[in-house]
């Protein structure tokens, strides 16, 4: 699953982040993060879902 997740935060950063975090506050800077500077939200994204599994 965290492959998929991996993935998913390349291609769509908002929805990896809603699968590790649910909605919260982490989801709410993703979408920001991604609708204004796409590269910081997939790097927020990646963070999540490494940062999860620790």
């Amino acid at each position: 699953m965290d492959i998929v997740r991996i993935i998913l935060a390349l291609l769509l950063p908002p929805v990896a982040a809603f699968l590790t975090v649910g909605i919260g506050l982490h989801f709410w800077l993703n979408i920001l993060l991604t609708i204004f500077f796409f590269v910081p939200g997939m790097i927020h994204a990646i963070w999540l879902v490494v940062k999860k599994n620790e």
